[in-house]
């Protein structure tokens, strides 16, 4: 069973390594892409990243473009900045803008 968690892990990573700067994508369309069983796998691999440099775990959101608020880097507000920083439009009431930051 715990290969098969690191297997699905690996998918995860591979995935989240490819959304662009200025981009999200959001846990269920990672977990699609990714072929795991929910959007929580997604976020179980994500808060373990060993190598958040190379997999952008922070431009992945929930459905509706709210942030983590357990992301594991920094909290809340370190996610926000970073998308920020890489170009990522937010609304006014704090979640992404998905219409223009989608992947």
């Amino acid at each position: 069973m715990k290969s098969d968690s690191n297997n699905s892990f690996d998918r995860v990573y591979e995935i989240v390594k490819k959304i662009p700067k200025g981009k999200v994508m959001t846990y269920k369309q990672v977990s699609i892409l990714a072929n795991v069983k929910t959007p929580r796998v997604v976020g179980f691999a994500l808060h373990v990243n060993k190598d958040p440099q190379n997999i952008p775990c922070h431009r992945v959101v929930f459905s509706n473009g709210s942030l983590t608020p357990g992301y594991a880097f920094g909290g809340i507000n370190v996610q926000m900045k970073k998308l920020k920083d890489e170009g990522v439009k937010f609304k006014d009431n704090g979640v992404v803008d998905l219409s223009s930051s989608l992947q």
